[in-house]
């Protein structure tokens, strides 16, 4: 069999950000690294759970002496998630390898849709610790405005630069819809930039074909599944 690294660690708090989003912090193993943007497989320590593997962001700062997730739960699908939602201070969970393609590779626009954005919360604030937000902009896609995770932190750090788009919402102030060729037209005023995107596969390939209809060139593009 693979050897491959565990690391066992202790829950410190377990917090629920949206209506199904929890915010997970857990002590940090010694010497362990990542880089913004990047996950690791983790797994429950406790019997029957040890080898349900899943994957999930840091969403804190490499340099923190903890570890922090933000995970969406699906309670009705009786899984991991579910699992997750009855954990408490001191319970264990077991993080894999570290990985991820999602890096920051200059300024430019981030497109994510739902959980999807996960990887993007460790960027943008990695970006905000060295005081280097620039005008890199976030196109969030969620059903509702209650879908929205961390939408007052993103507020805050880009302003006019965070738009949301709902697709079952209809709310002054936010777009209403799907991420279309003619919303992007609309929104984005450089496609010659970086364009980082990360949700759905669906979602992902429709925004990749739309992309491409603009003109952007392949490489350009910076994705993640999620």
């Amino acid at each position: 069999m693979e050897n491959r690294k565990e690391y066992i660690v202790k829950i410190k708090s377990t917090e629920h950000i949206t209506h199904d989003v929890l915010k997970i912090i857990t002590e940090k193993p010694f010497s362990f690294s990542f880089s913004p943007g990047q996950a690791t497989e983790v797994s429950i320590n406790k019997k029957d759970w040890v080898n349900e593997l899943r994957p999930f962001t840091f969403t804190c700062l490499p340099e923190e002496d903890h570890l922090e997730f933000t995970i969406k739960t699906y309670p009705l699908r009786k899984g991991v998630t579910n699992q997750l939602l009855s954990l408490v201070e001191n319970d264990e969970l077991i993080l894999h390898e570290v990985f991820g393609t999602i890096s920051y590779k200059g300024e430019g626009i981030f497109i994510a849709g739902g959980a999807g954005v996960t990887p993007f919360i460790g960027i943008f604030r990695y970006l905000q610790s060295k005081n280097e937000i620039g005008n890199n902009m976030l196109i969030f896609a969620n059903k509702t405005k209650g879908d929205i995770i961390l939408e007052q932190e993103f507020d805050k750090l880009l302003n006019k630069n965070f738009i949301n788009i709902l697709s079952r919402d209809k709310v002054d102030g936010y777009a209403h819809g799907h991420i279309t060729k003619e919303f992007l037209k609309a929104n984005i005023s450089d496609f010659s930039k970086k364009i980082y995107v990360c949700g759905p596969e669906l979602m992902m390939d429709a925004i990749e074909k739309h992309l491409y209809d603009l003109g952007v060139n392949e490489r350009s593009i910076i994705k993640e599944e999620f």
